[in-house]
């Protein structure tokens, strides 16, 4: 005999959450990487509609989909696990690190090195210039 209802359904929930982040932390990884959900279906074999259900966390993804998912993203399987135990359900990605996340996609779509470490140097100027007026 199984597990009674009330066992089943808080693993269930459980299960779903982690459907849902490591969902989450694939389209976070692709759209850093300036993939469309197209592109990343292609590297890993499935169809749009396939990638777009394991992004929302609706389909579960098996051990070596993630497995072939982290070798296409250049990432360790793991990756998509981080953050799992501090996830909140109800935490969705702020302003600010949604910003972040396209300031690296942008940043690595730009092909000339040079105009890259501008940016970077730019960027390193800025924070440099605020903390020496924090520090005032």
């Amino acid at each position: 005999m199984g597990y009674s209802d009330q066992q089943d359904e808080p693993q269930s929930k459980l299960a779903m959450s982690i459907d849902r982040h490591v969902g989450q932390r694939i389209r976070d990884l692709r759209t850093m990487k300036g993939l469309s959900q197209q592109q990343l279906a292609r590297l890993i074999g499935v169809t749009y509609q396939q990638a777009h259900k394991y992004e929302r966390g609706l389909n579960r993804i098996s051990a070596g989909r993630l497995f072939h998912i982290a070798q296409a993203l250049f990432v360790q399987p793991s990756w998509f696990f981080e953050g799992l135990a501090e996830h909140d359900e109800s935490h969705d990605m702020s302003p600010r690190q949604r910003l972040c996340l396209e300031m690296a996609r942008n940043f690595s779509l730009i092909k000339d090195e040079k105009q890259q470490e501008a940016l970077n140097q730019m960027a390193r100027s800025l924070v440099t210039h605020l903390d020496s007026e924090q520090a005032s």
